[in-house]
């Protein structure tokens, strides 16, 4: 009985022994996987070993620049180029121009002209004025000329049909003509007189009234003028003149 009861002990101390050493083994093995696992694993970077902001931000700008250059990957900003004003060259300012497209012209006056009154043949009953340019820069005669025959308070009417398409200009030793009917062929004028005095005055280029000096024209014979006294617009040809 003793005996077996020893055996019995000796079995449960066995099987304690044997289980005591079997976790102090699993431990042992628990600890070295978790030591080995520990050794192979790559080490946490610290917040202080990540790159700053700084040393990403030419990477970024860069990015940014290549989307706005354009989807062909060249380094030209096609959308800029076109709207660059710094290589364009500075607008020119147009000068100022006359009635022909040139430079300003000086009306013609009796300041830089010469005026000459001649009495023709045919037609009857008319004269023609003459203008030159006795300057040394062109002139232009404006519309037609003011006359004033005697003590005359106004001036004659004009042949409207006679004007021309553009202004008359004249350089320098140049003329130009107007008509003058002085008086009806039938006696049908009014208020008729004799005078040996003209007074030329020129227009300028508003055409609103007398522009510059104006030229007293000698007569040696008396000129009979009436109601129907008119004249015509500056003509390049002294025909033209004198076909009113």
């Amino acid at each position: 009985m003793r005996n077996r009861n020893f055996r019995r002990i000796a079995r449960t101390s066995a099987l304690g022994t044997a289980a005591l050493l079997a976790a102090l083994s699993l431990t042992a093995c628990q600890e070295d996987g978790q030591a080995a696992a520990d050794t192979s694993a790559p080490a946490t970077a610290s917040p202080s070993e990540h790159p700053s902001d700084s040393t990403k931000a030419p990477a970024d700008k860069d990015n940014g620049k290549d989307k706005d250059k354009g989807t062909n990957g060249s380094g030209t900003d096609s959308g800029s180029s076109s709207g660059s004003t710094d290589a364009e060259p500075a607008a020119k300012q147009p000068k100022a121009t006359g009635d022909a497209g040139g430079p300003v012209t000086l009306a013609c006056d009796g300041g830089n002209s010469k005026v000459t009154l001649t009495a023709v043949t045919r037609p009857v009953n008319h004269m023609l004025l003459t203008v030159t340019n006795t300057g040394s820069k062109a002139c232009n005669a404006y519309s037609y000329p003011f006359l004033r025959f005697g003590e005359a308070q106004a001036v004659p009417q004009t042949f409207e049909e006679s004007k021309p398409q553009a202004v008359v200009t004249l350089s320098p030793g140049e003329s130009a003509y107007a008509g003058i009917l002085t008086a009806s062929a039938d006696g049908s004028g009014k208020g008729g007189y004799s005078t040996k005095e003209v007074t030329v005055s020129f227009q300028g280029r508003e055409g609103s009234g007398s522009s510059g000096p104006s030229s007293d024209v000698p007569l040696t014979e008396a000129v009979f003028v009436d109601s129907t006294l008119a004249v015509t617009y500056w003509q390049t040809g002294l025909d033209d003149a004198l076909m009113y």
